[in-house]
């Protein structure tokens, strides 16, 4: 065979690849959300969200199906993360001691897809966009496309060995970048040591455990009637904050990847009730008050999606 003979096989086949590709793109993506759960790797990623930018060193072992993860910060105040499941446990350096938090996961990077897809296959579409190197590795990009405009569009490189996702963009209606987080160092483990699964303890400053977040799941009399199309209540907590007398409830709702939260609070004597909208870059707010209480909505969402949660709130009576 000829040198332009082999040259047009070799088009040919990544050709077909791509074809492949696009006909086959959920099988894949089901794959990249099991990867981050499913493979032992280390590396570093970096989460860029307007001004802010933040290197994050990671550590993930899946030891006989139990999961374990350690999220060292790397820039400003030093802050661990641990992970066991979707028991998460945050140790912040705050002045002059450690604060222990509690918190429940919530798709932290590279598991930021849910492992049941179905929700995302109501609400997105997929598009195959081709192959980048990201991290020194190879990686297929696929568009995650919103079927209206309730939520952002997605870019995804997912690892084409493995699966992992490399990195993940929130696009707004224009295609420009609004949120990005992926990883410039990653490698896969051979070890299941599970040496580096303890803080980087400082005995010169006293560890305290946060109480402000009580995560028992709590009911109210609040009702959402009709919620953005493809989202649901995934969770409810109580927040005690500091300075107020009464717990703040805090309601999470998600369409599998995009989350919003709603938190409703009684206005009191003395208080300044908070009203309008506001956009910080892809987060947007809505605030309002209704029948004495100050709600505020906020998520990663387009702001029809905030203000439409917060309308929609009625209590029973």
């Amino acid at each position: 065979m000829s040198v332009p003979g082999v040259i047009r096989v070799l088009l040919a086949c990544v050709l077909c690849q791509q074809a492949w590709a696009e006909e086959d793109l959920w099988p894949a993506m089901q794959r990249t959300a099991s990867a981050a759960r499913e493979l032992n790797y280390q590396g570093l990623f970096i989460y860029h969200n307007g001004a802010i930018i933040r290197s994050v060193q990671i550590t993930h072992i899946n030891e006989a199906g139990r999961e374990f993860t350690r999220n060292v910060v790397l820039d400003g105040r030093p802050r661990e993360v641990f992970s066991e499941g979707d028991d998460i446990v945050i140790f912040n350096a705050k002045n002059d001691k450690v604060v222990i938090e509690k918190r429940r996961g919530q798709n932290l990077f590279p598991a930021m897809l849910p492992t049941q897809l179905q929700p995302l296959k109501q609400n997105y579409k997929l598009k195959f966009i081709g192959q980048e190197r990201i991290a020194g590795r190879l990686a297929q990009v696929i568009d995650m496309i919103p079927n209206d405009n309730l939520r952002y569009q997605y870019r995804v490189w997912s690892d084409s060995e493995y699966g992992l996702l490399l990195k993940m963009s929130m696009l707004d209606t224009q295609g420009n970048t609004l949120e990005q987080i992926g990883f410039n160092q990653v490698s896969m483990l051979q070890t299941k040591d599970l040496d580096w699964f303890q803080p980087k303890i400082d005995a010169s400053k006293p560890y305290v455990m946060d109480d402000t977040t009580d995560l028992t799941h709590v009911e109210n009399n609040l009702v959402i009637a009709n919620l953005p199309a493809g989202y649901k209540k995934v969770d409810q907590i109580r927040l005690r904050v500091p300075g107020r007398a009464v717990p703040v409830q805090q309601l999470i709702f998600s369409d599998g990847l995009a989350s919003v939260s709603l938190f409703v609070e009684p206005v009191i004597k003395g208080m300044q009730p908070r009203i309008g909208k506001k956009n910080m870059g892809s987060t947007n707010v809505y605030a309002h008050v209704l029948n004495g209480y100050q709600l505020v909505v906020v998520g990663e969402v387009p702001a029809q999606t905030v203000e439409q949660i917060a309308q929609q709130v009625t209590f029973k009576k």
